[in-house]
């Protein structure tokens, strides 16, 4: 029983969690009050959207370092829209930001698959680009608090049933996910193009085709994120979550979202998250330096990473003795 325990990742998080979430009782009680984790989910909300569309991404093989930079552009043409035209119903204006990432994310996925562009390329090379579009439509300029309507920074803040609407979508997207990965054909693609590409051909699925889909997946939920970012934080300027890939990408990694593709949970994905905003929201409140801080969160990354891999040569090194015996 207990060897089971060990090898569920989803358990195993939650007691990591569990763990971390004592050591910081010791030195700072308040912070396990309800009320505060409530608000520790709130700010991880838009963490664990994006954590849902990398994985699915990852799941088939591929990568997308270009996820924050497309919520900057999507956030920014946001608010640009908002400034513009602040009679705009907000409705309309997410459903702007949403197209726009899916689009982004369309332009990967083609990349990827009509001119069979290793992954990464692709999405280092957008992620400039993205980056030189919101200069470019901006000018470089800032779009602050008082230039939003009040409606449009007000969304992600309204409370429905005691909890925070952005905490509200973060579950509805958990729930289409995981709809979407256990109850559809394209959710089995995506396991079965990552799991054995070659495999996934003769069962009659088109590899390039569910690539691309998992790259408007994650698109369409980093432009959802850019108007939640911009409207939440009241502000919307080039460098908007820069460097956040990595957080993205670390939070898939600490669930149990293998690289190699084809293994991974929507649970998985979510805790990962989770113990990233928990560990990012409690370093601050007991006095960990910031520097600290990012040593802390980048050895945790690396020993995720080792974790998973040593989980996944196990697997190996079974298969093979079954193998010899017979």
């Amino acid at each position: 029983m207990m060897a089971n325990i060990l090898r569920n990742r989803e358990l195993l998080l939650v007691g990591a969690i569990a763990v971390l979430l004592a050591l910081i009782t010791w030195r700072f009680p308040p912070f396990v009050a309800p009320a505060n984790l409530g608000r520790v989910y709130n700010d991880t909300s838009i963490l664990i959207i994006l954590a849902l569309g990398q994985m699915a991404v990852i799941l088939t093989r591929c990568i997308d370092l270009s996820m924050a930079a497309n919520l900057a552009l999507s956030g920014m043409v946001a608010a640009m829209l908002n400034a513009a035209f602040p009679g705009l119903p907000i409705p309309l204006i997410i459903l702007a930001a949403v197209a726009l990432g899916t689009l982004l994310g369309m332009i990967n996925g083609a990349l990827v698959w009509k001119l069979d562009i290793p992954p990464i390329v692709v999405t280092l090379g957008t992620l400039t680009i993205y980056r030189g579009l919101i200069f470019l439509l901006s000018g470089g300029k800032w779009i602050n608090a008082h230039q939003m309507s009040d409606a449009f920074k007000a969304l992600p803040r309204d409370e429905l049933f005691g909890f925070p609407v952005l905490s509200w979508l973060s579950l509805v997207m958990i729930a289409l996910v995981f709809l979407l990965m256990s109850r559809t054909a394209l959710g089995r693609a995506f396991y079965a193009v990552g799991g054995n590409p070659h495999a996934a051909v003769y069962t009659g699925i088109d590899v390039g085709r569910t690539r691309f889909s998992a790259y408007c997946i994650s698109g369409a939920l980093a432009g959802l994120s850019g108007y939640l970012w911009v409207s939440r934080y009241a502000v919307a300027y080039v460098d908007i979550a820069a460097g956040f890939e990595l957080d993205i990408i670390a939070a898939c990694v600490i669930g149990g979202i293998s690289i190699a593709g084809g293994i991974g949970t929507v649970a998985g994905a979510v805790l990962g998250a989770l113990f990233l905003g928990v560990i990012k929201n409690a370093l601050p409140v007991i006095n960990i330096s910031p520097f600290a801080q990012l040593a802390i969160s980048g050895m945790v990354i690396i020993v995720a990473v080792a974790v998973n891999a040593r989980a996944e040569r196990r697997k190996g090194r079974v298969i093979l003795r079954k193998a010899e015996a017979v």
